[in-house]
């Protein structure tokens, strides 16, 4: 187990030293960015060395393994981001164990997202996905921009969901600098309306710098501190 520590402990320190030369080159300060830790196919044996380490997010996309990871690592002190796509019939399961939902992308998953975090009697924090793809894209995942108006209402009247901001993913086959300016344009245009929703969610190991110099607050990190993922899941 000192092997893999050591293992997570360096590439915490290249990935923290990423994050902090990316915050430079935009004049922001280290502590502008937080890191998400995505522990996806890997075993809650990890989460608790990284939480050793100092991590305090961690990012599950897949509701049935994000949950029962949580309940394995319920006494450490973690927020746990949920950031894939989400069913609305799983929506309420997954409000039980989530501390933030970065995935909200239409307004049919916000009643149950409130039912869920009502029965749980806890704030939920929650960050709304804009598509950057072009319309039409196979797999597109994300509200059009145009559509976040309407979406952040919905989320503001549920009651027990707190608006925090956008997330986003950067398209594939595409310069990710292009499309975190067109992020952080939909941001500026966003805040004017929620100047209090400043969180951006953007970035992952291969364009954190990118997401960073854009105004990321959050960026989802994990191959580039757990490694290549496991290819038996």
């Amino acid at each position: 187990m000192s092997g893999r520590r050591d293992e997570l402990a360096a590439n915490l320190a290249t990935v923290r030293e990423r994050i902090a030369g990316a915050c430079a080159d935009a004049g922001r300060p280290d502590d502008d960015v937080r890191l998400v830790v995505v522990t996806k196919f890997f075993p809650a044996s990890d989460v608790r060395l990284l939480a050793d380490l100092g991590v305090t997010d961690v990012g599950e996309n897949r509701h049935q393994e994000a949950e029962a990871k949580a309940a394995e690592c319920a006494d450490l002190d973690l927020a746990w981001h949920f950031i894939g796509g989400l069913q609305s019939n799983k929506a309420a399961a997954v409000a039980a164990y989530a501390d933030v939902v970065e995935s909200v992308d239409r307004a049919k998953l916000v009643r149950p997202l409130a039912a869920g975090a009502h029965t749980r009697s806890h704030a939920i924090d929650v960050l709304l996905q804009v598509s950057l793809d072009p319309p039409g894209r196979d797999g597109r995942a994300g509200a059009d921009p145009g559509d976040l108006p309407a979406l952040a209402a919905a989320v503001e009247e549920a009651g027990l969901l707190r608006l925090r901001g956008l997330m986003a993913v950067a398209p594939l086959g595409e310069e990710p600098a292009a499309a975190f300016d067109r992020l952080a344009a939909i941001q500026r245009d966003f805040l004017t309306e929620r100047p209090d929703a400043t969180w951006l969610s953007a970035g992952m190991s291969g364009d954190l710098e990118h997401a960073v110099r854009a105004g990321a607050t959050h960026v989802r990190v994990g191959s580039a501190v757990l490694g290549s993922r496991p290819q038996f899941k």
